[in-house]
């Protein structure tokens, strides 16, 4: 079971009443409930995916078995269930941290902190009981509460005639990473080659999210630039801790996580 029931709200990206997920350790199966240890910025970066090759912009749409992400199954197979993350948000958010590192080089971002923000704001895509499939994309469409101004909610009137969210009247975030509209209009970006830009296609939104990140912070190894970057992300404290206690703990777990390939 969830760890905790939450809304969050951010100019940028908002987050949906979310669930964030258990991080089981193998003492901690046993008993349930775990508590993640509170973190210092910036978090552990985790263990470096391998290389890959990196997908070229503006080639023509590629099909799904030719998903770039998937260069990295066996490093994401080997740490997926212990960190209690998907495979497909493994791939996409190792990929992100090599795509950005080769754009952004001074940038720092890890592929822990990507994963810091995908448990916060929707445990990987799994909110609601939804799954990710093999292409990154949740089997529920990832959709927050209108922002309609009510008690502890942003008044965001429609941005995109509903074509992200389904709502005409209101802005809703979207996707596993919880993109308001008007937000994925600036930062949209096709990180898996299929010829969309997706903000229910994690591949797309780890991107998106990575490239903003280092445009507000710069250098996200410095521990007042990655509290810069995170508070603009989402203006709450409690939500940047939560975030980078996530990262923190996904990071020291996976040096402790035999890898492979």
């Amino acid at each position: 079971m969830p760890r905790r029931l939450w809304l969050l709200l951010a100019p940028v990206i908002t987050l949906l009443a979310s669930c964030a997920p258990q991080v089981p350790t193998s003492s901690s199966r046993s008993s349930g409930e775990f508590t993640l240890p509170s973190a210092v910025a910036p978090p552990d970066p985790g263990v470096d995916p391998p290389a890959v090759r990196l997908l070229a912009p503006g080639g023509p749409p590629l099909p799904v078995s030719a998903r770039p992400q998937g260069q990295l199954a066996g490093w994401a197979e080997s740490m997926s269930d212990e960190l209690n993350i998907p495979r497909a948000a493994l791939q996409a958010y190792g990929y992100a941290q090599q795509l950005i590192g080769e754009n952004s080089p001074n940038c720092g971002l890890s592929w822990s902190v990507l994963a810091g923000i995908g448990a916060v704001e929707s445990s990987h895509g799994r909110y609601g009981g939804a799954r990710l499939d093999e292409t990154g994309r949740p089997s529920i469409p990832v959709i927050g509460l209108p922002l309609d101004g009510s008690t502890g909610v942003k008044r965001i009137p429609d941005t995109d005639g509903g074509r992200f969210d389904g709502d005409q009247v209101w802005d809703r975030a979207v996707g596993p990473l919880q993109f308001i509209p008007s937000t994925w209009r600036d930062w949209a970006y096709d990180a898996d080659g299929d010829g969309v830009a997706d903000p229910q296609d994690i591949d797309d939104a780890a991107v998106a999210a990575g490239n903003y990140l280092c445009s507000v912070g710069g250098d996200l190894r410095d521990p007042d630039r990655f509290w810069k970057a995170l508070l603009t992300y989402n203006e709450s404290r409690s939500y940047g801790q939560e975030v980078l206690d996530y990262a923190d703990y996904y990071g020291k777990a996976s040096h402790r996580i035999p890898l492979e390939g």
